[in-house]
């Protein structure tokens, strides 16, 4: 048993489908810990409108990453990497088996297979790039793109102006292509993984995503959000819920269609998600319903990784 190498248990999947109950009660079955594959749920200010784990919920399961870091501050995958891998390192001291719960794509891949390096940006080069975007528009930076990396410039959606800009502030801050640091190779890591997608079908889905909302709404997302309204430029708020109900504060529109984009915007989140997992062929898809089959396929895995062979391919 001591020869094993410890396993990183991931659940991710869509918005909404139920990774958290699931990986609280799994870490309970298992006695061991979960740290969060959240890319918003890492900001301390943002609780409702991230559904980030209540104080009853961390009170039961000890989480890592989650609340660690302001909406001011500048967070990226790159630095989620290496703090996820020192939480990881800590678990796997205290026991044979950690969690990993969230569903922001490029965190679950930076930690399972690592990413590439890409510098941090200068608070300095930030603000002069997106002034400089702010005052010169879309179309100048992206010629700014094109002197520097004509390689990735055919390669952007050129319409993504987040993009574009964060591609240029690489460019100057590394004083070379952004594809040229791009490689895209799988780092070793010192644990097994077992992958899993939590899915549904997509009705129901989509009215657990509906439900979600309207329970935000009545937790107080609009008041949440309001107190976020000078700030609203931040990167951090730029995510669903905050993004509509900016708009409903502009006078763009009514609180009904705020809730009405949140949802239909949250929905079309869920699907991104579902297309970015099915690229891999390294999840295992299982029904989040059916969880004393998932707990069985993970004691299965821990009991015997030799003998261990995954359930056909499919959500069952």
């Amino acid at each position: 048993m001591n020869d094993r190498r410890p396993l990183l248990i991931v659940l991710t999947g869509p918005t909404g489908v139920g990774k958290t109950d699931l990986a609280i009660d799994l870490a309970l079955h298992l006695g061991t810990e979960i740290v969060s594959a959240d890319s918003r749920q890492v900001f301390r200010e943002l609780k409702i409108g991230t559904a980030a784990p209540t104080q009853e919920q961390l009170a039961r399961v000890p989480h890592h990453l989650v609340g660690h870091k302001s909406i001011d501050e500048y967070y990226s995958a790159s630095e989620f990497e290496q703090d996820a891998l020192r939480a990881l390192d800590g678990i796997f001291g205290r026991g044979r088996c950690a969690i990993m719960c969230g569903g922001s794509m490029m965190y679950v891949d930076a930690v399972c297979d690592g990413i590439d390096r890409i510098p941090t940006i200068s608070d300095e080069i930030r603000r002069s790039t997106w002034a400089e975007y702010e005052s010169r528009g879309l179309q100048h930076m992206q010629q700014c793109l094109l002197e520097l990396d004509p390689v990735f410039y055919g390669q952007v959606d050129l319409k993504n102006h987040k993009r574009v800009v964060h591609a240029v502030e690489v460019c100057r801050m590394a004083g070379k292509p952004y594809s040229s640091l791009r490689t895209h190779s799988r780092r070793p890591r010192p644990f097994d993984t077992l992958r899993i997608v939590l899915s549904a079908d997509r009705e129901v889905l989509y009215d657990r995503i509906d439900r979600r909302v309207d329970r935000m709404m009545d937790l107080g997302l609009a008041d949440e959000a309001r107190a976020f309204y000078p700030k609203r430029s931040l990167n951090s708020l730029n995510t669903v819920g905050y993004k509509e109900l900016f708009g409903h504060f502009d006078g763009l529109y009514d609180i009904g269609e705020a809730v009405r984009l949140i949802k239909r915007n949250t929905r079309h989140y869920a699907r991104k998600q579902l297309s970015w997992f099915r690229r891999s062929d390294d999840y295992l898809w299982l029904d989040p319903e059916r969880r004393d089959e998932i707990f069985s396929i993970v004691d299965r895995r821990l009991d015997d990784p030799a003998g261990f062979q995954s359930p056909s391919s499919g959500v069952i």
